[in-house]
C-alpha cells in the first residue's frame, strides 16, 4: 500500500509539472535558487539603499535593528542587508542573515579610507584578502613606562581555544581570502567602472577611525592594507564559520595618505559597480 502511494504521488508531481510546463528537475532547480539568494551588505543607508532600489519586487523585512531588502535581479533572488556600522553589528547581521536566508554568497561593500598612496578617491578595492586590524596584543610595560602602539603585535583570536594573550601561536595575522568565483565575476566587469581604477588588495577592518597618517602607513606596511573600514573582517569571519563564499568590495571615499578629500558620492558609485558584479555572477551560475 505504501509503495502504491509513493508511485501515485510521483505521478501527481509529474502530471502537475507537465500541466505547468515545467519538468520536476527545473522545478527543483528553481526552488534551490529561491532558497539561496545572493546577499549584499552595506553598513549605512547611503551604502545599501541605492542597491536595494535597483532590485525588482522588493519586500522589506527586519530582524532586530537589521533591515533586509528582499528582491530579484535578472529573476534571481538578491537580498540587500543594511547592517549598521561596526564589527559587532556586522557580525550579528551576517549570522542572522545566514540562519534566516541561507545565502549562496555574501558581498560586503561600502566606503573606505585609503591606506595606499597610489589609490585615489573613487578607486575600488576587491578584497583578495580581508583582515581584522583591531585584534592586537600590547607589549609588557610597567607603570609610567608609557605606551608603544607601533610595537603592538597582531593577535589571531582563531588560533586556538586557549588564551589568545598567552598562546604564542596567536601572534600572527589572520587573513580571510576572497572567494575565487566572486573575484572572477568582479574582475570580469571591472572595465565597466569608469569613475576610477578597480584593483585587488587587502581590506582592513576595525572599530577605529584612523586619522594619523603614520599609523595608517604602519598598517599599510605591516598588514599590506589597501584600505580600511569597520565591517568587512567581521562579515568574512562569520561567513567562513558557515562556509559561505565571501568577498569584500570597497570604494575609497577619502585617502589621507595623498590628500584625497571625503566624497559621499563614492557610496553610490560602488553600488553601481557591485550591481554589475552580481549580474555577472548570476549569469555565470545559469
Amino acid at each position: 500500500m505504501k509503495k502504491k502511494l509513493v508511485s501515485f504521488t510521483a505521478l501527481s508531481v509529474l502530471a502537475l509539472s507537465v500541466f505547468t510546463g515545467c519538468s520536476s528537475t527545473q522545478t527543483e532547480a528553481k526552488e534551490k535558487k529561491e532558497e539561496q539568494p545572493i546577499m549584499i551588505q552595506g553598513p549605512m543607508p547611503i551604502e545599501a539603499e541605492k542597491f536595494a532600489g535597483k532590485l525588482e519586487h522588493v519586500k522589506e523585512e527586519t530582524s532586530g535593528s537589521f533591515v533586509f531588502y528582499k528582491g530579484t535581479l535578472d529573476d534571481y533572488p538578491v537580498i540587500v542587508t543594511k547592517t549598521g556600522k561596526g564589527m559587532e553589528n556586522t557580525a550579528a547581521a551576517t549570522a542572522v542573515a545566514i540562519e534566516k536566508y541561507n545565502p549562496i554568497a555574501i558581498i560586503n561593500q561600502g566606503t573606505s579610507g585609503g591606506h595606499d598612496p597610489e589609490l585615489d578617491v573613487f578607486d575600488i578595492v576587491l578584497g583578495e584578502r580581508t583582515v581584522n586590524l583591531g585584534s592586537l596584543k600590547t607589549g609588557n610595560l610597567a607603570d609610567e613606562e608609557g605606551i608603544e602602539p607601533t610595537a603592538w603585535k597582531p593577535m589571531d583570536l582563531m588560533a586556538s581555544e586557549g588564551s589568545a594573550g598567552e598562546d604564542p601561536d596567536a601572534e600572527k595575522i589572520r587573513y580571510y581570502d576572497g572567494d575565487e568565483d566572486l573575484l572572477a565575476a568582479a574582475k570580469a566587469v571591472k572595465d565597466m567602472y569608469k569613475k576610477g581604477k578597480v584593483v585587488e588588495g587587502t581590506i582592513g577592518s576595525a572599530d577605529v577611525w584612523n586619522n594619523e597618517v603614520d599609523r595608517i602607513q604602519w598598517f599599510h606596511e605591516k598588514y599590506g592594507t589597501s584600505v580600511e573600514e569597520m565591517e568587512g573582517a567581521a562579515a568574512a569571519q562569520i561567513a567562513g564559520a558557515y562556509d559561505v563564499p565571501f568577498l569584500g568590495i570597497r570604494v575609497l571615499s577619502n585617502n589621507k595618505t595623498n590628500g584625497g578629500s571625503y566624497n559621499p558620492e563614492t557610496a553610490a558609485a560602488n553600488q553601481g559597480y557591485v550591481y554589475e558584479v552580481v549580474k555577472e555572477y548570476i549569469a555565470e551560475m545559469k
